[in-house]
Parts: C-alpha cells; structure tokens; sequence
C-alpha cells in the first residue's frame, strides 16, 4: 500500500484547501445577505487573500509533488477507492490551478467580488454602464486564465468544460436545436389558446407569512432543519458551506407567493443534495456536488417535476390553505395546477415557466458565445440582449434591470454556468423513467407529500456520490444509458400538450 503519512499529507493538503473555501462561503453569504455595503471593500480584500492562499496550498511545489507521489501509488493499486478517487479530483483540479499564477487567481477573486457589489447596485439603479466595465475586466481575465489551461481549444469551451465535465460548445449547439425545435413550436401554439383565470395569484401575502410556508416546504422537500437555513436576497442561491451548514435563499415578492414557493423547493434542492453527500467525503474534495448540470438537475427536479406536478397540487394547497385561507381557501387543485404551470413568455429569467426557461437560456449563451468570439463587448450587451429576448420570447425589454442586469452570474464571473440550467432539466427529466423502471412511482409520492422513496432514489444514485463521479458516469449509472434529450423533450410535449389541451 501507499504510505501513510502521503496519504495523511493529501487529507492534511485537503482540509487546508476546504477551510479556506469553507470562509470564502461564509463571506459571500454574508455579503449577499446581512453585510453593510461599505463592507464591499474589506470582503473584496479578504476574498482575494483566501484565495490566494488556497491557490498556493494546491499549486505549492510541496503539493505538487505529493500528488506526483501518490499517482504512482494510485498506478501500483496501493490507494483505496475513496482515496483514489480524491485523487484524481484533486490532480484534475491542481493540474488546472498550476496554470494559473497566483497573483493572477488573487486578483481574480478581488474583481469578482468588487463586481459583484457594483453589479447590486447598477441592477436596482437601472444602470449597465456603471457595471460593464467589469463584464470586460472579467472577459480578459477568463481568456487568459483559459489560455494558460489550454492554448489548444476554444476559451469559451474551456469553461464550458469546467462547469460541465464533457461538455463544449458543439454538444451545447446539439443539444439546444434539439429543445428549439420542440419548444419554439410549442411555445407558439400554447400562445394561441387562453390562459386560465388565477386572480389568487397576485393576493398580497406578507413577508413572515411566506417565510412560514417556505419552511414548510422545505420540510416537505426533506431538508434537514437543524443543517440549513433559510434568508432572503436579491438573486437566491444556494451555499454548501460544510457538513450540517446549507445555506439556502429566496427573495420574497409580497403579491407574488408562488415566486417564493418554487424558488424555495428549488434552492431546497440544491440543498438537500449537499446534505446527502457519504459522510467519509467531508473535508476533502469529494465532500460537494458533482457538475453544475447535475446540481440543477436537482433543483429543478424538485422545483417543476415535483413541486409543479399535478399530483404535487394535494400537499402545496394544504400548506397555501393554512396560511392565506383568504386566498387559497376555495381554489381546487385543478386550479392550482394550471395557474402553477402558465406557459407564457415573460423577461425574468428565475420567474419563467417550465416550458419558456430554456428559451432564456438561450439567449443568455448565444452572447456568451458572441463575447468570448470578440464579435461584442460589454457596450454591445443590452442591445444584443433586446435583440435575443425579441428572437426567441417575442418580449421587448423596457429597460437593463429587466435584461441583462436581472442575473448575478456574470458579476461572478460564471460564463459557461447558463447552459447547465438548460441540460439540468433534461437531466431531471431522464431521471423519471428511471426511476419508474426502479420501483418508484414520483406521482404516487408527490400526492401523499412523502417524498421519502424519492430521496432515497436520488441518494444511492447521485447524491452520495458527491464530487467523486462526472456528469456522464451519473446519468449512465442512474438511468442505464447515456444522456439523451429526447426525455425532456418528450416530456414538455407531453405535459404542456395535455394542459393546453394541443
């Protein structure tokens, strides 16, 4: 076997390496949610120091030379699954970090957190040229730090890859034609037919009385309730900040309940994967999900094929009736299920339907890929956006904070995130037969409100697994065959066909 003090280094080099992202969580958290904004600065700097140091711990010539070590090992048979497996993570990762300086990795955490804070407030000021300056310094950095990864391929194909294992845009451009073809139809033809009267849709509920029913919910969901918890921010989002600590937001539209009702199963989705990872995974590079495809295949699971199904509509009205009888009092669940599953073209990305949202998705890549190209810049966005929301929603954008400032993703720096909303899906959706084909009936769990065989579905296939297995060896091991997007699109085509009575 390997030696044990090699293999007590990489859990040593591990736990360093998670304790610095560990803090790193708790300031962005902090900072989207309870910070002052004159705090922006110091964060900024603390940001950049963590990260800094977290790049030298994994790309120190100490740590590089522990994982040449340990490969060797790896190559004799001498490692144990789990700690091969940690290995071949951390390698990928430390491989693609060695490129990267140092001081250039530092300055890359500063700008994005500088940028996220000037992003909140150009998006409330309505106000692009106050933050595209930063879309631009961001650019240039991602072409660099792809250059140093891999001069050989498309820098827009390099994140592509990062945030979906496998994926480029030439599988991205396969998939997408495929969903165009089956939603762009679909979309035109539910246009034709008349939307149903939900005027309980816009009751005003307060701010606490949401919060009560997002908790429930997310009872409902399983999450943990001693592991997570629950705030409100401009853009919700999910942290997995460490064992027994999820952190999971909603943003709460005191005439709009629904807004808050599936942001919260969804984010809940998120979270509960994070809390299912195998115990042994904490404090290494296992201990978080997988690829970002694979974490919105389970917040959008949650969200629409179970908190927007109709079998679904039984436990969400309970809980609607319990808290706002007023409103929800005398609606059926019939009623529910079609004012929950409105397909119409709308400019909010996170408030689209189900059957509308790729289409968003699709703007949002076609610019991608126009930027990283050079055919735009910042300056050409809003316009480019405006053109795209014409093309595929048929909407014209009043203004950028209904545009192109509505995401926090950018002031981030996640280009090549979108698309893996999209495939996250079709994910989801491949997911339902199979787990037909296991014994698990998702209509009959959804009606009673016990999710339970769910979860316990989604934990042996995906959850447990952490980051230990890609995006392709999931979807081929849960589903026994490789992906394929003919299950989510057979499945719009069924679902909005039968509500629109197509």
């Amino acid at each position: 076997m390997a030696n044990n003090s090699s293999v007590q280094q990489l859990k040593r080099l591990e736990r360093d390496l998670w304790l610095r992202t560990y803090l790193m969580g708790i300031l962005e958290f902090d900072g989207e949610t309870k910070a002052p904004p004159k705090g922006a600065p110091a964060r900024a700097e603390a940001m950049g120091a963590l990260a800094g140091e977290y790049h030298e711990a994994l790309t120190s010539a100490s740590a590089q030379e522990l994982i040449a070590q340990l490969k060797e090992a790896a190559a004799a048979g001498e490692l144990d699954e789990q700690t091969a497996t940690e290995l071949r993570v951390l390698a990928r990762e430390q491989r693609e970090a060695v490129a990267i300086p140092t001081e250039e990795a530092a300055a890359w955490s500063k700008l994005t957190s500088e940028a996220n804070a000037v992003w909140h407030k150009a998006k409330l000021a309505n106000d692009w040229e106050s933050f595209a300056p930063y879309i631009d310094r961001i650019l240039a950095a991602l072409k660099r730090q792809a250059a140093c990864i891999d001069s050989t391929r498309d820098p827009y194909d390099v994140w592509l890859d990062q945030y979906e294992r496998g994926m480029d845009s030439a599988a991205y451009d396969r998939f997408f034609d495929q969903v165009k073809a089956t939603v762009v139809p679909l979309v035109h033809e539910v246009g034709k037919r008349p939307q149903p009267e939900a005027p309980f849709l816009t009751a005003r509920v307060p701010e606490s009385v949401q919060l009560a029913i997002a908790r429930e919910l997310t009872d409902i969901v399983g999450l943990d309730p001693e592991a997570s918890v629950l705030d409100c921010v401009e853009h919700p989002f999910t942290n997995g900040m460490a064992p027994g600590d999820v952190r999971i937001t909603t943003h709460i539209y005191e005439n709009n309940l629904l807004s808050n009702v599936f942001s919260v199963i969804h984010e809940a989705g998120h979270a509960i994967y994070e809390q299912n990872i195998d115990p042994a995974y904490a404090y290494t590079c296992l201990g978080t999900g997988s690829t970002m495809g694979i974490h919105e295949s389970q917040s959008r699971f949650f969200e629409n094929i179970v908190g927007r199904s109709r079998a679904f509509m039984g436990p969400l009205l309970a809980v609607l009736r319990k808290h706002v009888p007023e409103a929800y009092g005398s609606v059926s669940e019939d009623q529910l299920y079609r004012a929950a599953n409105i397909a119409l073209p709308q400019l909010i990305r996170t408030e689209a339907d189900e059957l509308t949202y790729p289409l968003h998705i699709m703007v949002r890549y076609d610019i991608e890929r126009m930027l990283f190209t050079g055919e735009a810049t910042a300056r050409d966005i809003p316009e480019l956006w405006a053109q795209f929301t014409r093309t595929y929603l048929g909407l014209d954008v009043p203004n950028d904070t209904d545009g192109c400032l509505q995401d926090t993703h950018w002031s981030g720096g996640s280009f090549g995130y979108f698309p893996s909303y999209a495939l996250g899906s079709a994910y989801g959706a491949q997911m339902v037969p199979a787990m037909a084909a296991d014994g698990v009936d998702v209509d009959a769990a959804c009606a009673a409100g016990d999710l339970a065989p769910v979860r316990t579905w989604l934990r042996d296939k995906i959850w447990r697994w952490g980051a230990g297995k890609d995006a392709p060896e999931l979807i081929l091991n849960a589903c026994g065959a490789p992906f394929d997007a003919t299950f989510y699109c057979d499945y719009l085509q069924k679902k909005f066909s039968e509500l629109y009575g197509l």
